[in-house]
């Protein structure tokens, strides 16, 4: 007698929503690898692209039910962090800066300084960990990279994505008297 073997396809780890976001967090770090070969405005019309959807393939993740939790590993170091971070704040500029009202603070009403650099390097070390945390061959880790990307989504870089997304969007279309470029 045959056994039945399970259907990838109706494998939630390899379901087009965890392939989807795979592509849109590979084009994302691929780009900002090599950010000093763009200009500003190419970057942050790229970014102001990308952003969102990282945000919906993201938020679009299945729930997926580790076998192993101790298969969670960290791949992008505090030296990459850095150089990343330096790259992108010399990049930015004087665009880096920009206020937002943080929710989670007790005094939610004061607006506090942000760094564009800072939230997509952020975003950047959390996207590489998944990419390359999901490139092991066994279960185990692939598992966790879709269960740790979900999990920092709703818990960090979904909203430095939206306050970054706010950010560039006044840079890219500012009130007059604003004017960067």
């Amino acid at each position: 007698m045959k056994t039945k073997t399970a259907n990838p396809e109706d494998d939630p780890l390899y379901s087009v929503k965890v392939l989807e976001m795979i592509t849109v967090a590979n084009e994302f770090c691929l780009f900002l690898e090599k950010a000093e070969a763009y200009d500003l405005q190419i970057m942050l019309n790229f970014l102001q692209k990308v952003t969102p959807l990282i945000y919906l393939k993201s938020s679009l993740l299945p729930d997926i039910e580790v076998t192993d939790e101790d298969a969670v590993e960290h791949y992008v170091t505090e030296e990459q962090w850095e150089a990343m971070f330096n790259l992108l704040y010399n990049k930015f500029g004087p665009a880096d800066e920009f206020y937002f009202v943080d929710i989670h603070e007790k005094s939610h009403h004061d607006p506090v300084k942000g760094s564009l650099a800072e939230c997509f390097t952020d975003v950047y070390q959390d996207m590489k960990d998944f990419l390359t945390l999901y490139q092991n061959p066994l279960r185990t880790f692939k598992e966790n990279a879709v269960r740790e990307c979900k999990r920092l989504f709703e818990t960090r870089y979904g909203y430095k994505l939206i306050n970054a997304q706010s950010a560039i969007h006044c840079v890219l279309y500012p009130a007059d008297d604003d004017m960067i470029f």
